[in-house]
């Protein structure tokens, strides 16, 4: 099947590890000309060499702090028009309500909030001047499924994902597809990281991490790539009647009735 997205120039926020990683290396797989974008910088120096290694295209990279306003707003001038922006940025952390405080809620939405939010406005304009482009969200499952012990991240992955429906449902009158993606439990470096020590603590051993996951869809989390090629699809003209909706890909496991 041809995504058809060969010479598109993309934007890819959270681009230098996990899904995000993985979601650039799959555009550039399709002849994608990327810029990355995320914090640290040695981070997305090793993501481009490896993009560059395996596919020849370029990529641009950009270490900046998207909870920043104003880093956000010169990011958006120094890349220029893209015709696919991938917000993916935002790691908030867990607890319940009286275990996350003021400021650590804060700082978790201005990076993937308040990150996505300002991206996409500043994206959106230039792509409806043009009357093309597409802006896939990276969410998350829990604003799906709530969950008490994840206050602050199911809260704002609801707020996301309201954002994008509406956006899409208006955006296409510009020509442009604003549209999200749910992931649940992804097998990310981090995450393997979380249920090594986890593995470690209650069962005595790193190396029975897949033990943990065990009841999940099809026994395992997801990999990366498989959300990022989810990514690619919608974002390329084999979806091009796809906005104002969101993609969830966790194995049925928001369908489910009972907790993992």
């Amino acid at each position: 099947m041809n995504l058809e997205l060969g010479g598109l120039r993309a934007l890819v926020t959270g681009g230098s590890r996990g899904i995000g990683r993985a979601i650039a290396l799959a555009l550039a797989a399709e002849g994608c000309r990327l810029h990355l974008a995320s914090r640290g910088r040695e981070d997305l120096e090793r993501a481009r060499d490896e993009i560059v290694r395996a596919h020849g295209v370029a990529v641009d990279v950009h270490p900046v702090d998207l909870a920043d306003g104003d880093a956000l707003r010169a990011l958006a001038r120094a890349v220029g028009a893209v015709d696919v922006l991938v917000n993916n940025a935002g790691a908030i952390p867990g607890g319940r309500i009286d275990q996350v405080d003021d400021a650590t809620w804060k700082k978790a939405w201005d990076l993937k909030v308040f990150g996505t939010i300002g991206l996409c406005r500043e994206m959106l304009a230039a792509m409806q001047a043009r009357r093309r482009g597409v802006i896939v969200n990276v969410i998350g499952m829990a604003g799906e499924r709530p969950d008490a012990n994840y206050l602050a991240g199911s809260g704002a992955n609801a707020g996301l994902m309201a954002i994008t429906r509406a956006l899409g449902a208006v955006s296409v009158e510009h020509g442009v597809r604003v549209l999200g993606v749910n992931p649940g439990l992804v097998a990310t470096d981090r995450m393997i990281a979380l249920l090594r020590a986890k593995a470690a603590n209650t069962l005595g051993d790193a190396g029975r991490w897949s033990e943990l996951v065990g009841a999940y869809p099809f026994g395992r989390p997801a990999h990366p790539h498989e959300i990022a090629d989810v990514v690619c699809f919608l974002a390329s003209a084999r979806a091009a009647y796809v906005s104002g909706t969101i993609v969830t890909v966790d194995g049925g496991a928001a369908a489910r009735g009972s907790s993992f």
